[in-house]
């Protein structure tokens, strides 16, 4: 059965649409549990009924058109219980209801289950047959465990479908849901950006220079050719002749008409190369998995290494950038930083990605850039967005695909509304962070590239609160020297004369990796990162601590953060080699002024340990992206569970006011550098608890320093005072977006104005 499933799954996956994806349920089902009629019914939300989408064994001029209220019958049953439904003689249960035109009369047995996608019950898979028997325990656990495996890719292919339908014009666009990634409405063409030599990642484009991408194509095919008779011939020492027949079937099949011309072939219809490969090649791999033989089978996977290694030919081959539109959404499977950096910014007016959260990393850069962004799409049809008119609601957590005059219409009337409240956020930027009742508190900017320090200085930050020294790490192809890391920190220390700045020590691992300092772990969050790293190469932290030292000379503005601390020896053991890197640079003659040290509150067992941490340090930050999701246990990355991330969890609400709390016992000054700083609801709570500062990314201290300007903190007080009572995000949430949208700056949450 294990078999069969798989091959299901494999054959769904690659489903041009939903019709053909419940088609090939349908028949595959019917054919391994050998049962008279296997059925597929669809929620149809608008007309409040279930639709016979599928069938093997009822009549097919159903199919389509017959269907169940709900309510009516035992599909609805199966769907409102969330649970199978097995019958031996249906007709005599209370719900029953014939569907005549279907030719179900026959039929007795009944077995049900429900196909269900995030507790959505998308539809339900019904087993019939004429004899009346009860349907065994593994025949109902084997059509369970497919409407399991198979929901997500019914899901997938229902929304591809649904856009197969708006490229012929029918329907008039499709909207998708996802997650909030940074605020704003963008309204723009589709691009689709990929990691190199990803097959499954590579979009449908056409072109208009067929013979162009004929020599591309071809080109690369005979650089693969050389690159296997290379590795053949380095090889051909150490294996024996019978391990080099792969080598000599990868040559055969790189020479195979069956291939290359199918390629060829979608070219001449206007594909681009990259494209027609992907298709072509997949179209293969789906032939070899069909086959019963097992070695067969196992050939698709060789098949696929082959695919990938014309790609990389192909786009070594290409020197030049995407086709940016005037307008670009970015599209892709998992937008990275390199990606975002690589857009024109003159031209890039959104983000779409499949994976992520709204405080995952790519969430995070489209807030500094100010770009709209809506992330953890896990259904995008990725490789379908390219070319395809959008717009980007990053309030709401939604994407419209070739959308009706309409709503366009709407979304450009709230673009102006937009526009019109950031030029007038702008009139706060010389203005202090100040209450009506008279409380101040400073609002600095995070950053992490030297590119961010311009902006940040336009928005009127007082300051940096976070600078994230792993980007500068990041875009080389070594460890930096000392001395380009004084060059790097004294430009932002400069850059902010007389202002503060905080500095993080380096923090890779988790979600962030140096390109020649792999680190490979099965649970990275969880692993060798932040000062694990660094106190485990006590070379690489004293470096950085005496270049962030030997930077502030001639400005007494410098504060350092440690983050990732868990404990208090792992503090002691830093402070140590930070005091170490201090007598260093005394004894090599440097005037130094010594800084403040930090450490970041992100693992939970510091909050239980406030009170030693606050005797030993100057500050704490509290850093609410990892303390949110080690808090809730949710991998912030992962679109599976990232609904279940929220910082305004009641959990995370109180862990910050115990810190407050906790530090002001030993005068130990508290700011919030995470992204619930620049979250407007988030800040009202943040106020009210008096934590001393707030750092965020440049593009939302105009707005919060609104919040801040227009709401008492007494008022403050009482809204954090009512929410401690509360029991769930989604209901703090609410009441805080209606105080905000009740003090007039409704614009702060959603798109438009008031």
């Amino acid at each position: 059965m294990l078999a069969i499933l798989q091959r299901i799954i494999q054959e769904v996956s690659q489903a041009r649409d939903i019709e053909q994806a419940l088609a090939i349920i349908v028949g595959r089902v019917k054919e391994a549990v050998q049962v008279d009629v296997c059925s597929a019914y669809l929620v149809n939300q608008q007309q409040q009924r279930y639709v016979l989408m599928a069938s093997d064994g009822l009549n097919p001029r159903a199919v389509g058109r017959a269907g169940l209220a709900f309510g009516e019958g035992l599909v609805s049953l199966v769907a409102e219980r969330a649970e199978p439904v097995n019958l031996d003689y249906a007709p005599d249960h209370p719900r029953f209801h014939f569907l005549l035109d279907t030719g179900e009369q026959e039929f007795n047995a009944f077995l049900g289950v429900p196909i269900i996608h995030h507790r959505k019950v998308l539809g339900v898979l019904v087993l019939q047959q004429r004899a009346r028997r009860r349907f065994e325990e593994d025949e109902t656990a084997f059509l369970l465990t497919v409407a399991a495996q198979l929901a997500g890719a019914i899901a997938h292919a229902e929304v591809s479908g649904g856009i197969d339908r708006l490229v012929t014009g029918i329907n008039g666009g499709v909207s998708l849901k996802g997650l909030p990634g940074s605020p704003g409405v963008g309204i723009g063409t589709g691009l689709v950006v990929y990691p190199p030599a990803d097959l499954d990642a590579v979009p449908d484009r056409q072109v208009e220079d067929i013979d162009a991408e004929l020599e591309v194509f071809e080109d690369a095919v005979n650089l693969a050719k050389a690159d296997i008779r290379g590795l053949q011939a380095r090889l051909s020492v150490a294996l024996s002749e019978d391990d080099q027949v792969l080598f000599d079937a990868y040559l055969q099949m790189l020479s195979s008409a069956s291939l290359t011309d199918q390629v060829k072939t979608r070219i001449g219809e206007g594909s681009w190369a990259s494209g027609a490969l992907r298709a072509t090649i997949n179209e293969h791999v789906q032939m070899f998995k069909a086959m019963e033989d097992p070695y067969m089978r196992e050939r698709a996977e060789d098949i696929k290494d082959l695919g990938r290694r014309i790609l990389r030919f192909i786009q070594k081959g290409r020197h030049k950038p995407p086709p940016y539109p005037e307008k670009t959404i970015l599209v892709g499977d998992e937008i990275t930083a390199t990606m975002l950096a690589e857009a024109p910014i003159d031209r890039l007016v959104g983000v779409i990605s499949a994976k992520g959260s709204s405080s995952s990393h790519v969430a995070i850069l489209a807030r500094a850039l100010g770009i709209p962004a809506v992330v953890g799409l896990k259904d995008l049809p990725v490789a379908r967005m390219e070319g395809q008119s959008l717009i980007t609601d990053g309030y709401n957590g939604r994407v419209y695909v070739s959308p009706s005059a309409s709503i366009r219409n709407e979304y450009v009337h709230l673009a102006r509304e937009e526009t019109q409240m950031t030029t007038e956020l702008a009139e706060l930027r010389d203005v202090p962070a100040q209450t009506p009742d008279g409380f101040r508190i400073p609002l600095y900017a995070n950053s992490g590239l030297l590119s961010d320090i311009s902006p940040s200085l336009l928005s009127g930050a007082e300051g940096i609160g976070l600078y994230r020294t792993e980007f500068p790490f990041m875009v080389r192809d070594r460890f930096p020297t000392e001395d380009e890391q004084v060059g790097i920190y004294r430009q932002v220390i400069e850059a902010f004369a007389n202002k503060p700045v905080v500095l993080r020590t380096l923090d890779i691992g988790g979600d962030k990796s140096l390109p020649y300092f792999p680190i490979q772990e099965d649970n990275p969050f969880l692993g060798w990162r932040g000062i694990r790293v660094t106190l485990d190469h006590p070379e690489l932290f004293l470096a950085q601590i005496r270049a962030m030292m030997r930077a502030s000379i001639g400005h007494d503005t410098l504060s350092i953060l440690l983050p990732m601390i868990t404990n208090i020896s792992e503090l002691d053991e830093a402070l140590a080699l930070i005091e170490q890197g201090y007598k260093e640079l005394l004894e090599d003659g440097e005037q130094l002024v010594k800084p403040q040290f930090g450490v970041m509150i992100e693992v939970p067992s510091l909050i239980y340990q406030i009170g030693a941490v606050a005797k030993r340090v100057d500050f704490v930050s509290v850093g609410t992206n990892d303390l949110t999701q080690y808090l809730l246990a949710v991998d912030r990355n992962n679109g599976s569970v990232a609904e279940l991330y929220d910082s305004l969890s009641p959990a995370v609400i109180m862990a910050i006011k115990q810190v407050v709390e906790g530090a002001a016992l030993h005068g130990c000054t508290v700011s919030v550098c995470g992204e619930m700083a620049g979250n407007p609801r988030a800040a009202l709570l943040l106020l009210a608890m008096g934590v001393d500062s707030l750092s965020m990314s440049a593009s939302s201290l105009l707005r919060v320093k609104w919040v801040i300007r227009r709401v008492s903190r007494s008022r403050a007080q009482q809204l954090l005072e009512d929410v401690l009572k509360m029991e769930t995000a989604a209901e703090i949430s609410q009441y805080l977006g209606h105080a905000l949208v009740e003090g007039g700056m409704g614009g702060l949450i959603r798109a438009g104005y008031n």
